[in-house]
């Protein structure tokens, strides 16, 4: 897999100097560095947005900022992203890039829990991307799903949660656990058209019908 990653990495355009900058101090700096996007998975997100062009994006799950600079990047000078990190202790380094970077403005950041600040969100967002506790991922998706509009999009990281879907880790694994009865639950949702794609650990793709 790392040789097919090699690969796709030098044949898609190449990484900006700021968000390779903030990927390298990601991982010098932070306990879990996987957990930010990556070039392979940022230009993924730059390219879904690039398609499906919306004004308003939410986020679940900022960590380090890697994934809401690339989606800010497509949106429009009036366009918006709301980020939502439940580690405060994160601000510093993200504010610090947010600064850098020429789409930070159009970057509102919110610390705190999602159950908490999403229903003082104002409908409706063209795309949402939930990257946040696997554990909550259902209680996550129904909180956004009003929020979205008729024909927007929700991605979904991590659906594949490193094969380990596909086992029987749930047993002792509660990440694990949630994530299955995410696919479960998405699986017999007749709200949305959804699709999986094995992009990292897995992407799924929803549209609001």
């Amino acid at each position: 897999m790392d040789i097919i990653e090699d690969y796709i990495l030098h044949h898609i355009d190449p990484e900006n100097e700021l968000l390779a900058t903030l990927y390298r101090e990601t991982h010098v700096t932070q306990v879990n560095p996987r957990m930010a996007a990556g070039h392979v998975q940022g230009s993924f997100l730059t390219m879904i947005c690039r398609m499906v062009k919306p004004r308003r994006i939410l986020e679940l799950g900022t960590f380090t900022g890697y994934s809401a600079l690339c989606m800010a990047q497509t949106l429009p000078d009036d366009g918006e992203l709301h980020t939502i990190e439940i580690d405060d202790e994160l601000e510093p380094f993200i504010q610090k890039y947010l600064c850098k970077s020429p789409h930070g403005q159009k970057i509102n950041l919110h610390f705190g829990n999602s159950k908490d600040i999403v229903p003082t969100m104002k409908p409706c967002f063209d795309l949402v991307f939930l990257d946040a506790d696997k554990r909550r991922y259902i209680e996550d998706y129904e909180a956004v799903l009003p929020l979205v509009c008729t024909g927007g999009f929700i991605l979904a990281d991590n659906t594949l949660w490193g094969g380990k879907v596909v086992e029987n880790a749930a047993i002792y694994d509660k990440q694990t656990a949630g994530i299955q009865k995410f696919n479960d639950y998405i699986a017999a949702d007749r709200r949305v058209e959804k699709t999986i794609l094995p992009i990292r650990d897995g992407l799924t793709i929803l549209m609001k019908k």
